[in-house]
């Protein structure tokens, strides 16, 4: 069944058929809708608001360290209230899913900053998926259950305005199963206490898994090459992609739907398969400075 809906509301299905139980939220434009989409699926999900983004992220955790697939959503600016907790989240990982939605306002069209939040996926040391369109947004979600219990992480989902209030056409799917069994809270004092002495070993695990996650991400479907003309090959995510399609049809495109830790072995494919790479995002150049760190000269901001 196919609907047409926008990225917060594909969003907020996305939670219901990756078998999330548990959602808490601090409202803000542009990702308000999210939670206001899911009391409609009843029984099947628990959904709260939080007094702030700070407790929002710290309900979904305890929720996930006690077995039960959970999410939280805010706005850019709430991330910065939030980063307390889920940077300590990176350290000890999950036991069930835990998913963090990101609603960046690139143009400042409801926000006090402009800030480009896919930094925090640098700074914390996890995934960051990119939809590019309410479909993605769905299926997005899915994907960020599957890799948070995958790779004993959490994930976190950037939307911006644009793929948050836009509508496309989504393929509905069933509900998923509910993860894992919920029950007492996990004794394991070295994973779910982070004084320093344990998060010193945890550091080691946390390096690991982003290099294991960079090794997945090459053969990830969300990320992919479409080849075109080779005379310039663009790079791009999220919402860009779809500009850079539209004015660029003919052209070679690495889509990325993972924007860290982007996948270094695609990358250069791609870049070997061009002569010119171009790379297109909005608000800092993140993925350009990376690009180039690998050595491929790559263009963007100039």
């Amino acid at each position: 069944m196919k609907h047409l809906m926008s990225g917060n509301e594909a969003t907020a299905r996305g939670v219901y058929e990756a078998g999330i139980k548990v959602c808490s939220a601090y409202p803000g434009t542009p990702s308000t809708e999210i939670l206001e989409n899911l009391p409609q699926y009843g029984k099947d999900v628990y959904c709260e608001w939080a007094p702030n983004e700070k407790v929002a992220t710290e309900v979904a955790y305890g929720a996930s360290v006690a077995g039960s697939r959970s999410f939280c959503t805010m706005k850019m600016v709430g991330l910065n209230v939030a980063a307390d907790p889920l940077f300590t989240a990176g350290y000890m990982g999950v036991n069930g899913a835990y998913v963090v939605v990101t609603a960046d306002d690139p143009g400042l069209f409801s926000s006090q900053n402009e800030q480009d939040n896919r930094h925090y996926a640098k700074l914390g040391k996890f995934p960051m998926l990119e939809p590019c369109d309410s479909q993605e947004c769905k299926d997005f979600m899915i994907e960020a259950v599957d890799m948070s219990e995958r790779f004993d992480t959490p994930v976190v989902i950037r939307t911006t305005m644009r793929t948050s209030h836009s509508k496309s056409v989504v393929e509905l799917g069933a509900p998923g199963a509910y993860g894992r069994e919920v029950g007492p809270f996990p004794r394991n004092i070295e994973k779910y206490n982070s004084m320093c002495t344990w998060a010193r070993k945890r550091h080691y695990i946390l390096e690991q898994r982003l290099l294991d996650i960079e090794e997945w991400s090459n053969t990830w479907p969300g990320n992919r090459i479409e080849w075109g003309d080779r005379e310039y090959g663009f790079i791009a995510g999220g919402i860009i992609y779809e500009y850079v399609k539209q004015v660029f049809p003919e052209a070679s495109i690495l889509k990325l739907g993972m924007c860290y830790p982007l996948p270094k072995k695609l990358i250069r494919e791609f870049a070997d398969g061009v002569r010119n790479v171009i790379v297109v995002e909005e608000l800092d150049p993140f993925i350009e400075e990376q690009v180039r760190a690998l050595g491929i000269p790559a263009r963007g901001k100039d």
